[in-house]
């Protein structure tokens, strides 16, 4: 399944371009199918209409778990390391870990949840999570995590919209310093939701939650009464495995849908080569299990290939600032997969808590999220990874389900701010404006993918016309990413940044409108326009303009009210870092924002902001020029 050497590499990426059902074929022969495909792919991007493995049956828990049991049975699948530093971390090994999934599996039936059936998740990152989420796969249940920063809204919206029957959370969560409630969050979203019929909670924090009697159960109590023996039901290789809701440039989040069959191979052979994993190392990601990072590169692809996978509760400055590297030394980490926000954070307090650390033990280096900027590349690299240490900087998306551009660790050569050469199976394109393909070296355009891969969502939940347009209109039969990218003169590829309206913040994007949104539900404000500007350490800030009823009479205070409702209605993650105070916005004689003006002023270069006579009162960017924070 891995390609080892540079030429193994050319190999099979001329074989995916050339054949690429022969090359999918063969790399699909790695995994346990119940019933082989009729056809590898068939597709169209106009609908757009994507099947792989056509025909094939299979449970994802099987390649995940049951196939491990005989030769892996005892070996660790995964290490939790807790928020405390001093509390225990506990290790579940392949046999362990099918036990419990097939418990709690039994949990669900036993509560009517079947093949089909949608099921939200919001845990901390605790094992519960990936067993919740493995649960529901073992059972055909459609799980739909979301990220424990959401606020109540936000999840109602996201239960809502997929019609979820059950919601599976915890009292509280450990985060840092804070002690965040769960359950009660769930309660309050629960009060706009008809569809979910039980809520089962795990105790964490012991904080005191409300139970109501004949909805609400505790998972202690509920795996007492279950046995540890449930079949996995057969699927479609087409049957969705997963929604995860991703922010869009408008309206309301979107939920991506991911299939059985080729999001189970690809997150598998991305994770096997582009970090090179080998028998024994363990693979330390980051992230979230919220975020599809945590989806793919913590439980599917690192347990489909039979790897240790590390779970981390905490934050990475708590207690200090040196906890990632107490945990690499402690466990003995081979491979750190984390965030540019995260290393720029790190880099503020200097080398202090990174020099007591023996650091040894890694082999691979990961990025992810967002485009590593030079600086903290060169940082991670050389105090983290000490020179020799491969370095992948992975660029990919929630919608492309795994890694799509990235070099290969010590196969494919790196360089520093570029995601460098595409992996097998993926097409990349630059386009113009006009949708004419840029042929050529050393060009710059709009990133489209010309042909599918086995990883790419299939619709958005119960809108499959919003896929079409989000993804397949701009650019007909093209997959277009949102991301502009500069192809350098030797052809390796470095993300610019979104050209739609989603700011990229600490890694999580966060459409505009959906802050607008939020925004505008703030008494006296009457309209709002929010556009991103550069941040030391999220990459992205959010920068607010906000015209009022009148203008405030304390607009420091005003402007922490209105952090407060984005906060309340969609999370702490969207809460604007500036917000300035404006009469007027830039807008043309049809009402349309004149953004690109609006983003100048928030970078600080307004020398040059191009012709406004288009305007219908060019007289308020001067204004707006004025009072720019």
């Amino acid at each position: 399944m891995k390609t080892t050497t540079f030429e193994e590499y050319q190999a099979a990426y001329d074989k995916s371009v050339n054949d690429p059902e022969a090359f999918w074929a063969d790399i699909a022969g790695h995994f346990q199918w119940r019933k082989p495909w009729d056809k590898v792919l068939e597709w169209n991007f106009e609908e757009p209409k994507i099947e792989w493995f056509k025909g094939a049956k299979l449970n994802i828990t099987e390649n995940a778990l049951d196939r491990h049991l005989a030769e892996r049975g005892e070996q660790p699948a995964l290490i939790w390391e807790p928020n405390e530093p001093d509390d225990k971390a506990v290790t579940i090994t392949y046999s362990q870990l099918h036990r419990r999934v097939c418990r709690f599996a039994n949990v669900l039936k036993k509560h009517g949840v079947g093949k089909g059936d949608r099921v939200c998740i919001y845990l901390p990152m605790v094992p519960e999570l990936a067993i919740s989420v493995l649960a529901c796969a073992r059972i055909g249940a459609i799980h739909s995590v979301v990220f424990g920063g959401f606020s109540a809204r936000s999840i109602a919206d996201r239960i809502n919209d997929a019609a979820c029957t059950m919601v599976i959370t915890s009292d509280g969560a450990f985060r840092g310093a804070k002690v965040i409630p769960m359950k009660e969050t769930v309660d309050d979203a629960l009060e706009k939701c008809s569809t979910v019929k039980d809520v089962i909670v795990m105790t964490r924090t012991r904080t005191p939650v409300s139970m109501l009697k004949g909805r609400d159960h505790w998972w202690e109590e509920e795996v007492k009464y279950v046995d540890a023996d449930c079949p996995a039901e057969e699927m479609d290789a087409e049957d969705p495995l997963f929604i995860l809701y991703t922010s869009g440039s408008t309206g309301k989040p979107k939920g991506v849908v991911h299939t059985c069959g080729g999001y189970m191979v690809y997150a598998t052979y991305t994770f096997a080569n582009v970090f090179q994993y080998e028998p024994g190392e363990l693979h330390f990601c980051t992230a979230d299990i919220g975020w599809i990072t945590g989806h793919s590169y913590i439980v599917y692809g690192p347990l489909c290939y039979g790897a240790t996978s590390l779970m981390f509760e905490g934050v990475p400055t708590y207690p200090d600032a040196g906890r990632f590297w107490e945990i690499t030394e402690k466990h003995k980490v081979n491979i750190l997969y984390t965030a540019p926000t995260a290393i720029r954070a790190l880099i503020c307090f200097g080398l202090q808590y990174v020099k007591d650390h023996d650091l040894s033990s890694l082999k691979k280096l990961g990025s992810v999220g967002e485009p590593i900027n030079e600086e903290a590349w060169q940082w991670y690299k050389h105090n983290i990874g000490h020179d020799d240490t491969p370095l992948v900087d992975t660029w990919w998306q929630t919608e492309t389900g795994g890694i799509m551009i990235s070099s290969i660790a010590g196969v494919t050569p790196e360089k520093p701010t570029f995601a460098t050469l595409p992996l097998p199976g993926v097409q990349p394109v630059l386009v113009d404006e006009a949708g004419k393909v840029i042929e050529g070296n050393g060009v710059s355009g709009n990133l489209c993918i010309k042909f599918p891969w086995p990883g790419m969502l299939r619709t958005t939940w119960g809108d499959h016309d919003r896929c079409q347009k989000t993804y397949f209109s701009a650019y007909p039969g093209m997959y277009f990413t949102g991301d502009g990218c500069l192809r350098d003169e030797d052809g390796m590829y470095r993300i610019t940044g979104r050209v739609d309206d989603v700011i990229n913040v600490s890694g999580h994007r966060i459409g505009t409108a959906e802050v607008e949104n939020a925004i505008n539900m703030h008494l006296g404000v009457v309209e709002s326009a929010v556009v991103g500007y550069p941040h030391d350490i999220k990459g992205q800030g959010i920068y607010a303009y906000v015209i009022t009823e009148k203008w405030p009479d304390e607009p420091e205070m005003m402007r922490k009210d209105i952090g407060a409702t984005v906060a309340r209605v969609i999370g702490p993650i969207a809460r604007p870092d500036k917000v300035q105070f404006v009469t007027g916005l830039p807008k043309t004689r049809s009402g349309k924002i004149m953004r690109r003006i609006l983003r100048k002023v928030a970078e600080g270069d307004t020398s040059n902001l191009g012709d406004t006579s288009t305007l219908l009162d060019p007289a308020v960017v001067e204004e707006i020029k004025d009072g720019a924070l």
